[in-house]
Formats: structure tokens, sequence, C-alpha cells
């Protein structure tokens, strides 16, 4: 039985390794030519104040666009596309 979990675990982190891979070599040399990797997706920044008399103050602040990659992992130290098109408020903690 353990054979069996250690043998599912470890094709798990070869395809997730695979995958990443083959991302990155796809997103480096612009495999195929016609796609863009890079994309942008507008995000509005919220600051969180946290005042003395235990309120919490928010403060929005106007929408900027932020550059995201087109895979499904992140790369280049951008996060992917589908991530942040999801999560379109950036909470910065004061």
């Amino acid at each position: 039985m353990k054979r069996v979990v250690f043998g599912v675990i470890a094709v798990v982190l070869l395809l997730a390794a695979l995958t990443y891979s083959g991302e990155y070599l796809s997103l480096r040399y612009r495999i195929p030519r016609s796609r863009q990797p890079f994309g942008t997706v507008t995000v509005t920044p919220v600051y969180i104040i946290h005042e003395k008399n235990g309120k919490t103050e928010y403060d929005f602040k106007d929408p900027e666009d932020d550059t995201c990659v087109n895979s499904l992992f992140p790369h280049f130290g951008y996060p992917p596309c589908w991530y942040l098109a999801r999560h379109t408020q950036r909470q910065i903690e004061i």
C-alpha cells in the first residue's frame, strides 16, 4: 500500500515539474510565436490602516494595471493572469 501511495505522489510531482518546465521554456522562447506571454489586469490597491483606538480604516486608491503571465504557474516574478483576474483588489496592511 505504501508503494502505491509513494508511486502516485512521485508521478504527480514529476508531472508538475514537467508542466512547469514546459511552460517556462514556452514563455522564455515564445513558443508559439503568435502567443503573447504577458498580459495586464486592472487591480485596485486597498490600504488597510489599523488605528490606535482599535478601528480599521480602508483607503481605496485609483486602479492600476498589473503585469501578469499567461500560464498556469507564476514565472519571471509575475503572477498568472487567471489568478490575478480573480483577485482584483490588492490589500496592503499598514
